[in-house]
């Protein structure tokens, strides 16, 4: 009696504290963040104090923008020259980053790239997304921030969510599906719906995904109008990246060894380097851009929190 008394002391507890939220399955292959905390992990350090923006810097974003030609009042007056003094709108509010465009729906995108350079990483951050907003993580990215291997994180029509996109490095697209969106009278999102990737396009490629959770894994594990955590690992010279979010892993791609045209390992490495930063990006809405309007709504944000980064030893 004592035995099965404590058994049924021992469910009652577990069942309480899954249906807290405090625990769960641990899908990480032995990692067990899954739940996000206001404390780094062991091994883990924090990347952002959550009260300001020191440890970062602002950048603009002019991807996609065409420089107006003719008279200098024309280059004074055009939409390249606006997106050179805009970096987005970069706040800290009750412990959380908020990123958008600046001034609200202007278009102009900017990231928030970190101070400091890293090799091999995890990295821990947690997101929520506006409705309607391009965003990603970029690592092993230049000090501006513009150049580098994205994890997306494209929360608007057609977008793609855990794989990579080269950053000013040929353009490649790794991913295996996209996203579109079902919303209510008022606008809100109620379900996302996979759907074929609709990009790339312009003369970028797609590459596979070494390893790609199905659609169905993504939309199980994805927490909808609530707070993500994605933990990325980087390895290797020319980066071998895997994403977990919320501890399923989702993706994973060796560009080292993906084949893609044009691609060039090595000059990719020249570029970015074997060290690179961290950064957040807010995409602006090119006038050249298919997607228009869709990349970005009308004073959306994102927000960032928990951002903790364990080095890892480099080879």
């Amino acid at each position: 009696m004592k035995e099965q008394h404590s058994r049924r002391q021992f469910l009652f507890a577990s069942s309480a504290l899954a249906a807290s939220g405090l625990v769960l399955g641990n899908r990480t292959g032995g990692f067990a963040g899954e739940v996000s905390s206001s404390s780094p992990p062991a091994g883990f350090r924090s990347l952002f104090d959550g009260k300001t923006l020191a440890g970062w810097h602002a950048m603009p974003r002019v991807q996609g923008i065409p420089q107006a030609k003719g008279t200098k009042r024309q280059d004074a007056d055009s939409l390249y020259q606006r997106a050179l003094k805009s970096r987005g709108k970069w706040t800290v509010e009750d412990g959380i980053i908020v990123g958008g465009q600046d001034p609200p729906a202007s278009g102009l995108g900017g990231y928030l790239v970190s101070d400091e350079a890293f090799g091999d990483f995890e990295l821990l951050i947690d997101a929520r997304p506006d409705w309607r907003v391009d965003t990603g993580v970029l690592v092993r990215t230049v000090p501006e921030g513009n150049v580098g291997f994205q994890v997306l994180l494209d929360h608007r029509p057609h977008g793609g969510i855990g794989g990579y996109y080269g950053n000013g490095l040929w353009g490649f697209h790794a991913w295996n599906y996209g996203f579109t969106g079902e919303t209510g009278q008022d606008g809100r999102l109620v379900r996302l719906v996979a759907e074929k990737p609709s990009e790339p396009s312009q003369g970028n490629s797609t590459v596979p995904l070494d390893f790609a959770a199905p659609a169905e894994v993504f939309l199980r594990v994805w927490k909808l109008n609530d707070w993500n955590t994605f933990r990325i690992r980087s390895v290797g010279a020319v980066p071998h990246l895997t994403t977990w979010i919320n501890g399923e892993k989702i993706a994973e791609l060796d560009t080292a060894k993906m084949k893609a045209p044009g691609w060039d390992p090595q000059a990719a490495l020249d570029k970015v380097g074997r060290t690179g930063h961290i950064a957040l990006e807010v995409h602006s809405n090119g006038p050249t851009d298919k997607l228009g309007k869709d990349r970005w709504a009308p004073g959306a944000v994102c927000r960032w929190r928990n951002i903790f980064i364990k080095p890892l030893e480099t080879k």
